[in-house]
């Protein structure tokens, strides 16, 4: 640098939105979590289904470039010289494949949320999409943000557990124990709804964040599995409790639980693993806080940026011991990671170490298990091969 020269951060991304609108919850999460380093600017968007709730939400939010669909927005967008280079897609799952391929065949990056679609045919072509482009794909699996869950795999990773034997993921909630999509939910309305939620209920909604968790912390490989869905509510029409036996290659076992009808549960996400050497536990409601028991020896707690953390979790902190980061930071650093990605892909560089971000084979994995879990389930919980 010249002496006396001031340092000027690089501008941000520009950014686009397909869905998220009016009373939309996952849209302003996602537009919460993009804003929250100054790493990217909404620019554009497509929020809404119907034209008329599309340029209200987009007069609401002040953005500059609102379309009536996502068709038109990636067309214009992509002839821009201004134009979006990154678009999120927080649409409901039956819309997120058509949105991601219309961007990615015209070089636009995908920020999308989870599950990858509704299908697996659609997972298919929006893998096809993605493999024909240079652009890059991010699957918001939020909870890989989380600094002790980062923690978490650089312990496992590191060999502090052993040889790992042991995974167990459970992910309830109680908001659906009565038939809300009878209600006037639009939430409960679309993720009861097998045309738009897809073949898989709590399953697909919560139990892809719990399966997601298991494999990225544990960095094994699923190769069966048995599963036993029901749909406790009268009338509802996908799965709202699933239990999930898992069989990892080398020999380890899970088990996962995923429910939207455990009264007195909130947001209950907790991953336990545990190896020949210890075991670790961490659980989303108190996300600053990782439990690690060697064996034979006293529990200990592990905070963030606290005593035995490591640079994995300190990387992706914001603020000093002590002050709790949550779920909103934690989806600001998979916004974080795609930001550091894409400027690096604009010099054809490779990201900087440490980059981490849920790609379109995570996205694939999850359907792989949503499948799986239905046949499994219909035939009398069998093992179902990955």
């Amino acid at each position: 640098m010249i002496a006396g020269s001031v340092a000027t951060a690089p501008a941000p991304i520009r950014l686009g939105m397909v869905g998220g609108g009016a009373g939309a919850f996952i849209g302003a999460v996602h537009r919460i979590a993009a804003r929250l380093d100054g790493e990217f600017q909404l620019v554009a968007g497509a929020l809404s289904s119907t034209p008329e709730r599309a340029q209200a939400s987009a007069a609401e939010l002040g953005l500059a470039r609102s379309y009536d669909d996502f068709t038109a927005m990636a067309k214009a967008e992509a002839r821009r010289k201004d134009g979006i280079e990154a678009v999120a897609i927080v649409t409901p799952n039956h819309m997120h494949a058509g949105p991601a391929i219309e961007f990615l065949k015209r070089g636009i990056h995908v920020i999308c949320d989870k599950p990858l679609t509704a299908t697996t045919a659609e997972a298919k072509k929006l893998a096809a999409a993605a493999k024909a482009s240079n652009a890059l794909f991010v699957l918001t699996h939020n909870y890989t943000g989380y600094p002790m869950v980062r923690q978490a795999r650089a312990m496992v990773a590191a060999g502090e557990l052993g040889r790992i034997r042991l995974v167990q993921v459970e992910y309830v909630q109680d908001w659906l124990t009565q038939a809300a999509e009878t209600t006037g939910s639009k939430q409960a309305e679309w993720r009861t709804d097998p045309e738009r939620s897809g073949a898989g209920g709590a399953t697909g909604d919560i139990g892809t964040h719990a399966y997601n968790l298991a494999c990225f912390v544990s960095g094994l490989t699923p190769e069966k599995l048995a599963a036993d869905l029901s749909s406790f509510v009268p009338g509802r029409r996908l799965d709202d409790n699933a239990h999930v036996l898992l069989r990892f290659e080398g020999g380890a076992k899970g088990m996962l639980w995923a429910s939207q009808v455990a009264p007195g549960n909130e947001n209950g996400l907790r991953l336990r693993v545990f190896g020949e050497k210890g075991g670790l536990d961490w659980a989303q409601e108190d996300p600053n806080r990782l439990w690690f028991t060697p064996y034979g020896e006293p529990k200990r707690l592990i905070t963030r940026n606290g005593a035995g953390s490591g640079p994995e979790a300190a990387r992706v902190s914001r603020i000093p011991p002590g002050h709790p980061e949550g779920y909103l930071e934690a989806f600001a650093n998979i916004y974080a990671e795609a930001a550091r990605a894409i400027r690096a892909h604009r010099t054809g560089t490779p990201p900087p170490d440490g980059t981490l971000f849920p790609t379109l084979a995570d996205g694939l994995a999850g359907m792989r298990f949503i499948d799986a879990c239905v046949q499994s389930s219909k035939r009398n919980a069998a093992w179902i091969t990955l």
